[in-house]
This record gives structure tokens, sequence and C-alpha cells, in this order.
């Protein structure tokens, strides 16, 4: 009982079943339960009222409507009050740990936000006069420094607009590489089985085909198995660094010499570069082209699908194929332009593969990119990612003799579990996670990676305390205790305090609604 309830108990007694009754109106106190607009709203009523126009000629031609619009009519507060109670039940890093392994969600200083809603920056046109965006390239230009600076690396192409973009950048530069050698046969492209699904996917798209390598038993790349695969076709290597089992990969930089000798280029995953910035330069192990994921390494947490930003870092070697467009000195200096052209870098030795996005990439990533820099300084990013392994070891090292580490020694920015734990208990990895949403945590990513079998993969970032790590961990114990005393039906029936009870997973994923249908009453109405 927390001390403002002392005295005063807020909470149902345990002898009342809380679940025993229905409200009339659905709602559970002040959560209120929330219908889809069409479901809220009426077909027959409109949210505005508006004069009949008089007079004119018809604009419409034969556009005009024949029948119902069929859209809900309410009006501006009862618009506002839906979004408003939607939002309220959205789980988001402000609200609390988001432990999403492989999926760096930390928190986003509003720092970084005040500086991207700078009228200069987010209220920037495309289309505008060079003369009018020199403060935009000039931050476009300093954090292309500041990135080539951390990995080591002589060049950057910052149009790619999210990490799987970024993947497609590295791979086309490689392709346009080896045929600029010649070398048309070399289509053959290594991936470790503990790579990001994307990676593969990307590979093929470039007109590759990929060839797997599988796991050794300490999760990283099995060292003969690449060996075996070496040969004269192939292109090169995407691999991920840390590894998606939240583990370094020490033969990093004897697998970049074998795929140079082998006359293949080395092609980084640094979706995980959250672990290592300030303390690793990638460029120092011998990749040829990495993507940074802006939106996990430098802040703003990216779920529901954006805004992304994936610059690819290149080599000397991959350097001259960089895509189009970026940010270059006129000709006497003093002005920033975007080469948007082939005819813009004549002479200057570029060779772009060609033009990767219509425009210039992502202005509000760039702008909180550089700000989380520049307010970190190169102290506090390198502290940021030891926040971040040693966070992630804390987790492993209070659940490992509870859950069962996927893997042996440390970890790196996150901690792995398999279910072994839970083996007899007849709950699943699915089963104890929608358990974790009755305790108010948004689940970890599971059955990822998949070399792991039932896998559970923990990302809490350098943003949580020890407190609030205590307070994750004595959940999942707790958890992990009650499926072990044979309470399989409290999982089964998770989450029962959420706002929506759990799906049919398969039937949802097979028969998916993505439509809202009117029923007899609505049509009715609509008449």
């Amino acid at each position: 009982m927390s001390m403002n309830t002392q005295g005063r108990p807020t909470r149902i007694e345990h002898d009342i079943d809380p679940g025993g009754y229905e409200t009339l109106s659905g709602s559970r106190g002040l959560d209120q339960a929330e219908p889809l607009l069409f479901e809220r709203g009426s077909l027959d009523v409109s949210g505005v009222d508006l004069p009949t126009p008089k007079g004119g000629p018809n604009r419409l031609g034969g556009m005009k409507r024949e029948g119902p619009i069929g859209l809900p009519g309410l009006a501006e507060p009862e618009a506002m009050r839906h979004y408003v109670r939607l939002s309220r039940k959205n789980y988001a890093i402000d609200l609390g740990l988001y432990p999403l392994g492989s999926c760096t969600m930390k928190h986003n200083p509003r720092l970084n936000e005040k500086m991207a809603r700078l009228p200069g920056f987010a209220d920037i046109h495309p289309l505008q006069p060079e003369k009018t965006v020199q403060g935009a390239y000039k931050l476009i230009e300093e954090l292309a420094h500041w990135l080539m600076v951390l990995t080591n690396t002589p060049a950057v192409a910052m149009s790619p607009k999210a990490g799987a973009h970024g993947e497609l950048c590295g791979m086309m530069a490689i392709r346009a590489a080896l045929d600029a050698r010649g070398e048309t046969g070399r289509r053959r492209v290594l991936v470790p089985e503990s790579a990001h699904g994307t990676n593969p996917a990307t590979a093929v798209q470039c007109g590759f085909f990929t060839d797997e390598i599988p796991a050794d038993k300490t999760g990283r790349v099995d060292m003969e198995a690449f060996k075996a695969k070496l040969g004269d076709d192939v292109a090169g290597i995407m691999l991920t660094n840390p590894n998606t089992c939240g583990l370094f990969e020490r033969d990093i930089k004897e697998i970049a010499d074998l795929i140079h000798e082998a006359g293949g280029y080395f092609y980084c995953d640094g979706a995980n570069f959250n672990a290592i910035v300030g303390r690793v330069r990638p460029g120092d192990l011998g990749i040829d082209a990495m993507h940074i994921n802006l939106h996990k390494t430098f802040s703003t947490p990216h779920g529901g699908g954006g805004p992304g930003s994936g610059p690819t870092v290149f080599s000397e070697a991959l350097a001259p194929f960089a895509p189009l467009p970026f940010v270059v000195k006129t000709a006497d200096g003093a002005e920033l332009k975007m080469a948007e052209n082939l005819s813009d870098v004549d002479g200057s030795g570029a060779r772009p593969f060609g033009r990767l996005t219509a425009f210039h990439g992502q202005m509000g990533m760039f702008t909180r990119a550089l700000t989380y820099m520049m307010s970190h300084g190169s102290d506090g990013l390198k502290q940021a990612s030891e926040d971040a392994v040693l966070n992630a070891n804390y987790i492993l090292a209070r659940l490992k003799d509870v859950m069962t580490p996927a893997f042996e020694g440390t970890c790196m920015h996150e901690a792995l579990f398999d279910d072994r734990f839970l083996k007899d208990t007849g709950v699943t990895t699915l089963d104890f996670a929608k358990a974790m949403i009755d305790e108010g945590y948004h689940p970890m990513t599971m059955y990822f990676p998949l070399v792991v079998h039932g896998a559970m993969l923990i990302e809490p970032t350098e943003t949580e305390s020890k407190s609030g790590l205590d307070r994750f961990c004595d959940v999942l114990l707790g958890l992990a205790e009650a499926a072990s005393a044979g309470e399989a039906d409290r999982f089964k029936a998770a989450p029962i305090h959420a706002p929506m009870r759990r799906l049919d997973e398969t039937r949802a994923a097979r028969q998916p609604v993505l439509r809202w249908t009117p029923t007899a009453d609505d049509l009715q109405a609509a008449e």
C-alpha cells in the first residue's frame, strides 16, 4: 500500500472478484471504453452545419457525388475526445520501460524536439532556393562529419530514410563497385543466421542471392562454416554487430580480412550501434558499408513505423559509389549546395550508383541526432553506450538463476533468454509476454532471433535507473515463479486487465479485418 492510501484503501478487497461484473458503459473506472469513430458517430448526422451554396457555376462537372458519403458525423469535441481516449491506451517510452530487444527505444530528450521544431528546420521545403537553406545544409554537413568521425569512415550517404533503406543503399553501392570491376558474376551474399531479417531481403532485392552461415554454440558466426563458403562468386557478407543475440562478434576483424581476400565487400548492419558508440569505430574493423539508425542510436523512439533515418557510411573502396544527392561546397567554397545530378560531381572522382531518394533525407531526424550528439559530447556518447551495456548485463545477472540465458557469459546491450525455464509449465513465451502486459510492461521481443527456441530478447537501454530495472526484474521473477508453481491458467487468460483481451492471433493473421462494415441499422440511417 502506498503512503497516500494508508488508512483509506482504494483497491477492491481481495474477497471481491473485480471481474465479477461488467459496467453498463463498458468503461472501467475512468478508463473509458472507446468504439470506432464509425460506431460512436452516426451516418445520418453531420458535425458541422453549412449553408447550402447559392448560385455560382458547378465546378464539379461529372464528379458530383451520387450517393451518401458514408462517414460518421461528429462534433469537434467528440472527435477530439475520441483521439485523446485512444492516446491514453497507447504505451510509450514516456510512460514506462520499453524492453524491446533489437529495437532501441530510449528516452528522447525534449531539447531534441525543441531544436527540430525551430522554424528554419521544421518549415523547410526541399524546393526552396539554396541561398535560403544554407543553415540546414550546414547542419547536414556537420552531422555527416560526426558520423564519419564516430565510425572512422571517409564518406556517408545521408539520404536513406530508414535502416532497411540504408541497407539497400549499401548493397547497391557494393553491386555498383562489383560491376565497375567487371565482376558481374559475384552475386552470392553470405548472411549469418543471427542477422536481422531485412538483410537477406535487401540482398535479394539488389539482385543477389543469399547463403546462410550458421551460428556456433556461443551465438556468434561459425568461423569454419564461414571460411568454407568463401569463393570467387561471393559478393560480400552482411553481418550484424553486435548481433541479434546481443553479442559482439569477436572474430569480426578476421571476417573482414577474409572477405576482402576473397574479393568481396563487408556490409555491417549498424542497427545496434547504440551499444558501441564511442567505444568502437567500425571503420577500424574493416567494414565497407554500414547504415546507422539515427532514430535508435541518437534518440527519437520510432514505434509505429516512423520517423526513421538510416545514413550509410562507406569505406574508401565504396565511397565513389555513394548515391546522390549530397551536400558539397560551391566552386568558390563560399556556400554549400546539394549535388543533385551526375554533372554536379564531374571531375571529383565520384561515380554515384544513382539517386536513392527524391529529396535529401529526414531534416527532423538530422536535427534531433545532431542535438543529441552536441548535448552529450564524446564522453557522454561513450557513457551512454557503456550504461546501455551495463543495464543489459544487470538484467541478465538478476534473472539468470530463474530464467534461462540463451548463451553463457556477458552480453552487450540486450539480454537474451530462451524458454527452457518454462518447460513442463504449460506456459509459452507468448503467454509469458501477455502476462507482462497485466503487470504494466510492454513485452520484450519474442521468438527472435530465430536461432534461439522461444527467444525473449530484452534491451533496457541506458535510459533506465537501477530502481526501474529492479522493479522490472522483480515482475519477471515473480511471473517465472508463478509459472513454475502451476498457475498456467493465469497466463493463458492474460492479459485480463488490458483494454482489450488477447486476440486469436492465428485468425487475426489469416483473416484480418481491416475495414469497418456498417450494420443494417447504419445503412438504414444513411438512407
